[in-house]
């Protein structure tokens, strides 16, 4: 995907929503919604149509005993015979009940892939049994020949029964998005103004709602702790295996267990602003996204059907000049009904689903499938630094005064002012100082963010700039280089502080290494990945970070909107190149990058850019994500060889090719074996799980 194109995703990517999902619909229709459910999406709807199925297969099963019994083949293998007026005309209306009712699935969506003008295994299975159906009748009433009335029946009841098992390991492989939907209790306990509780629906809670939840219970909705403690698991939601503490203004989130402690909450979000519904909306459009190798296997079902359709015409003609018409239409019917698009064409998407389930429950949410799908390729990957390789919890380490007019208090005290308008790990660093001394938090006026320099307000009337040692230098103040390069060399970030344009001090806080990279680095450049850093911050922060995980390189005092044309040289050098930081600043970068991942997004996923989301700032997450592409492109290639390789052997075989070694497959066996070849592909699809846990284990 070039670069135009990838960025025109991110910026258009819920405006297109309702289009790519439309395409999917069509894919599921001409290639495995043979049962007329539209997705992986729609499990309701799936489970419905297996019903009717299951039904369909009950009535079939006992209208084919009776055509059973009298049918000619079964009296003349086992030798016997039935012959009574009006046998015939039996036979016609139970095979017809049979090809009406039990047939309609097949018959109805032949009609759409028809009409839709892309003709796939519905149109071949319904070729076969209106074939044996035709035939029969004219035997019965116009030619003279033995029917085929039973063996239509088993051939319907073997694709009802083959459909059925399929749709199952179907939904067992697509189901993320139900089984998110399930982790949201029915109802919620209200706090009322008196203090007492009573139980309402979810979906009639409003914003400002107190809600009580007890030890055990499953959180209702997104809401904010105002009173008690608890911790709470959220692994379901978020991948993270250690329940959280939560208390006092703590953010809670639906669908999560709370722990033993009793807690108080007021609803923040409701519908869909809530967590989990924005977890649902990323899952569906992940499996409503076609990947490559989805399109390369829809192109070949799209062949399949009219190479079946040709050889199946050709054995009918050769084998009625060699052995009669009913011979002949044993081998075409056979070949219509063992070609399987089918398997092709749910080849890709049963692993799809599948590994759009694991990632969500790993906490991590797919927006950019195509991008996903290459994940493995990754040959360079840029870590944004703060936050990501290092904790992104700045501590206050010296403040040094420049002006008699200030001391460390004052001075810190119109910096506090400053920074308490941010939300950048620097300034909750400094606020933090603050509000350990019990410092006052003067008013601000005219707060703005000066991009990648500081931050500037006004503070009693005077003009205040917080401003990295880059922009203090552009602004043409000085300071002693020496201290400054001392200070930074121990791995400090330090700010200056301009008051009423005179440079009255400047104030060092340091960020902590997180222990965690230093493995994962190791990790990805033990794959042959080259691990590189890019940050706001000075060479000798940037220096100190780099040698202490023994990065391959790092970029330093890089301002935000420059780091996309960092990713863009990178690019150019050759080789694929992922970028993983900020998913709403960083956004630039991580649409120029061929994988961008967000990290850190909280609970507030929807408003991330990237390919990939990450609830947590756990890095390990991004060898998971390398890892889950790798294993999903393993299984996307063993079902595509296995979709193709079938149809290889089985339609030869079917069409009578080998019918003078003594093999030949009858339409009913046919019929299993078609059934049982997508079966395969589901339950490898369902084996995604376990490659995926074999390569985090290695």
């Amino acid at each position: 995907m070039n670069k135009e194109n990838k960025t025109k995703h991110h910026q258009d990517m819920h405006h297109d929503h309702d289009h790519e999902h439309m395409n999917h619909g069509e894919h599921n229709r001409d290639h495995h919604d043979h049962s007329g459910h539209d997705g992986h999406g729609h499990d309701g709807h799936s489970a419905h149509m297996m019903a009717d199925f299951k039904q369909r297969f009950w009535v079939v099963l006992v209208l084919s005993i009776p055509l059973a019994i009298i049918a000619p083949m079964l009296m003349h293998l086992l030798g016997y015979h039935i012959d009574f007026p009006g046998q015939g005309l039996l036979e016609f209306g139970l095979a017809t009940i049979v090809f009406f009712y039990g047939g309609k699935p097949f018959l109805s969506h032949a009609w759409h892939e028809l009409k839709s003008g892309v003709p796939g295994m519905m149109m071949l299975i319904s070729l076969a049994i209106v074939a044996a159906y035709v035939y029969s009748v004219l035997t019965t009433f116009f030619i003279s020949g033995m029917n085929y009335y039973f063996e239509l029946a088993s051939l319907i009841l073997i694709m009802l029964a083959g459909h059925y098992i399929e749709m199952k390991a179907q939904m067992s492989a697509g189901n993320a998005v139900e089984s998110l939907a399930k982790l949201l209790p029915s109802d919620a306990e209200v706090i009322h103004e008196d203090g007492s509780t009573s139980e309402v629906k979810v979906d009639q809670l409003k914003k400002g709602d107190r809600i009580f939840i007890r030890p055990g219970a499953k959180i209702p909705i997104d809401a904010t702790v105002y009173e008690g403690h608890s911790e709470v698991d959220e692994s379901m939601l978020t991948g993270e295996s250690v329940p959280v503490l939560k208390e006092a203004d703590a953010q809670i989130v639906g669908g999560a267990i709370n722990g033993d402690g009793i807690l108080k909450a007021i609803v923040s979000k409701t519908g869909t602003d809530t967590y989990l519904a924005q977890i649902i909306n990323l899952v569906t459009d992940a499996q409503a996204q076609k990947s490559k190798a989805q399109s390369i296997a829809d192109v070949w079902a799209k062949y399949l059907f009219y190479i079946a359709l040709v050889v199946g015409i050709i054995a009918f003609v050769a084998w009625t000049a060699i052995d009669g018409y009913l011979m002949g239409l044993q081998f075409m019917v056979a070949t219509f009904v063992i070609a399987c698009p089918h398997a092709l064409g749910l080849a890709v998407p049963l692993v799809n689903a599948e590994s759009t389930s694991l990632a969500a429950e790993s906490g991590l949410f797919i927006q950019n499938r195509i991008a996903f799908e290459d994940a493995h390729k990754i040959d360079k990957i840029v870590f944004d630094k703060t936050g990501t390789l290092t904790q992104g919890e700045f501590g206050v380490d010296e403040i040094t005064v420049m002006d008699g007019k200030f001391n460390e208090t004052s001075l810190l005290q119109i910096v506090y002012a400053i920074e308490s308008q941010s939300e950048h790990p620097i300034a909750r660093g400094i606020v933090k100082e603050a509000e350990s001394r019990k410092i006052e938090k003067l008013q601000v006026a005219d707060y703005h963010n000066l991009t990648g320099k500081g931050l500037e307000g006004t503070v009693d009337g005077k003009n205040i700039q917080i401003l990295s040692p880059k922009a203090t230098r552009q602004a043409g103040y000085t300071f002693d280089e020496e201290a400054f390069k001392a200070s930074a060399s121990k791995g400090r970030t330090v700010v200056f502080v301009i008051y009423d344009q005179v440079l009255v001090g400047a104030i060092a806080v340091s960020d902590i290494v997180r222990e965690e990279a230093k493995q994962v680095v190791a990790q990805l450049q033990n794959k042959g990945i080259q691990v590189l850093m890019l940050t706001g911050d000075n060479q000798q922060v940037a220096d100190s970070v780099g040698q202490a995980l023994h990065l391959d390189g790092v970029f330093a005092e890089v301002l935000s909107d420059e780091k996309a044309s960092k990713i863009k040289a990178l690019q150019a050098d050759g080789g694929r190149v992922a970028m993983v930081g900020d998913g709403v600043n960083d956004a630039p970068a991580l649409a120029q990058a061929d994988l961008g991942i967000a990290i850190g997004a909280g609970t507030d996923v929807a408003r991330e850019t990237g390919d990939i989301i990450l609830v947590d700032s756990n890095i390990h997450d991004v060898l998971n994500i390398l890892n889950l592409s790798k294993a999903t492109k393993q299984k996307i290639n063993q079902n595509l060889m296995w979709g193709a390789g079938y149809n290889v052997v089985a339609i030869p075989l079917a069409a009578g090719v080998f019918a003078g070694l003594g093999i030949v497959l009858g339409p009913a066996l046919s019929a299993i074996i078609m059934s049982l070849s997508t079966v395969v592909c589901a339950v490898n699809a369902r084996m995604l799980r376990r490659a995926y846990k074999k390569l985090q284990a290695n």
